[in-house]
C-alpha cells in the first residue's frame, strides 16, 4: 500500500515519426526514427528536466532516443521488454490507404469492434493490455515516490491510460496518441490520475 503522501509521476511519451513513414509498425518492424522523428522528440523534451528514470521500449524507435535522453541528463535507464507496441500482424508494413483500398471491410471492422475483429495473425488485444498493464505496475511501484519518463508506442500508451481511467479495451483507438507528445499521470493513495495529454513538455503545468 502507498504511503499516505507519496505520490509517483509517470510522463508517457510517444516516440516521434519513423523512418518510412506513418504505416502500421509493431513489435516485428524495427524502424529507427527520422530526422524529423528525432527533432520531435528534442523539442517535446527541451526545457527543465524533471525526471528521476527513464523507462523505455526496447523497439529502436524508443530506446535509442531515451538512451540519448538519459546520457545528455545523467539518468538510469530501464529496458522494459512488455513496453513494445502490439503485434498487428499481416497488416504490419501496411498505410491506411493500402489497407482501405485492399482491405476496407476488414479494416472497418477492426475499428468498430479491435477486440473481436483482429488483423489477421495479431496479438490479441486483451494478452497486450495484460502484459503491458503488469510491467507498468511493476515499473511504477519500482519507482515509487519518483518522476519517470517511459518512452513507448501509441498502443502501450493508450493501454496505460485505459487502465487508469478504467476503460474497456473496446474504447481503446479513440485515444489520439500523437508522435512525440508527452501524457502525465499521477498515482497517490486514491489511485491514478490523468493530469495532461498530448503536449510538450515546456507547455506542462
Amino acid at each position: 500500500m502507498m504511503p499516505e503522501n507519496m505520490e509517483t509521476l509517470i510522463d508517457l511519451i510517444r516516440h516521434g515519426e519513423p523512418e518510412g513513414g506513418s504505416m502500421y509498425r509493431g513489435h516485428n518492424i524495427d524502424h529507427p526514427l527520422s530526422e524529423k522523428g528525432w527533432q520531435q522528440m528534442r523539442d517535446a523534451t527541451s526545457g527543465k528536466i524533471p525526471w528521476n528514470e527513464v523507462i523505455s521500449s526496447p523497439m529502436l524507435r524508443c530506446s535509442r532516443f531515451a538512451q540519448e535522453l538519459a546520457n545528455a541528463h545523467k539518468l538510469s535507464v530501464t529496458i522494459e521488454h512488455d513496453f513494445r507496441e502490439v503485434g498487428f500482424g499481416e497488416w504490419e508494413g501496411k498505410t491506411r490507404e493500402q489497407l482501405r483500398t485492399e482491405r476496407l471491410q476488414e479494416y472497418e471492422d477492426f475499428y468498430h469492434d479491435p477486440v473481436h475483429c483482429r488483423p489477421p495473425g495479431s496479438e490479441d488485444l486483451n494478452a497486450f493490455i495484460q502484459r503491458v498493464t503488469s510491467a507498468y505496475q511493476l515499473q511504477t511501484a519500482q519507482h515509487g515516490g519518483k518522476h519517470i519518463l517511459i518512452v513507448a508506442h501509441a498502443g502501450v500508451i493508450r493501454a496505460i491510460i485505459a487502465h487508469t481511467l478504467h476503460s474497456k479495451p473496446l474504447g481503446l483507438y479513440r485515444i489520439k496518441v500523437e508522435n512525440g507528445l508527452i501524457s502525465r499521470i499521477k498515482i497517490d493513495k486514491h489511485g491514478g490520475h490523468l493530469l495532461q495529454h498530448n503536449v510538450r513538455l515546456a507547455d506542462m503545468c
